[in-house]
């Protein structure tokens, strides 16, 4: 079982990102997707996850960010717009069998991270 984030990088604020999460070796395709975020000195956050058709967002990115899954790329996406320098975080992809995004401990497969910054 493997995630790969990608898409990370470099941004002005109020410009846009969209990370992908590309997954591989899942015997089954009910697990939920997660998106959660970690800034230097701060504890690991949600941001959104999708399950069963259904997305979830934190209040911080609720408007701005969209995920979305192509199940045919077994891949999900978010989509981030109006992005803010405290969006600055490396952003982690995970796969759970029951949605979260307040217990990280649910999620059973990581990705490596991808690092997004957001100059003011």
């Amino acid at each position: 079982v493997q995630l790969v984030e990608s898409g990370g990088g470099l941004v002005q604020a109020g410009g846009s990102l969209r990370l992908s999460c590309a997954a591989s070796g899942f015997t089954r395709d009910d697990y939920a997707i997660g998106w959660f975020r970690q800034a230097p000195g701060k504890e690991r956050e949600g941001v959104s996850c999708i399950s069963d058709g259904h997305e979830y967002y934190a209040d911080s990115v609720k408007g701005r960010f969209t995920i979305s899954k192509d199940n045919a790329k077994n891949t999900v996406y978010l989509q981030m717009n109006s992005l803010k320098p405290e969006d600055t975080a490396v952003y982690y992809c995970a796969a759970g069998l029951i949605p979260s995004l307040m217990y990280s401990e649910f999620y059973d497969y990581w990705g490596q991270g991808t690092q997004v910054t957001v100059s003011s």
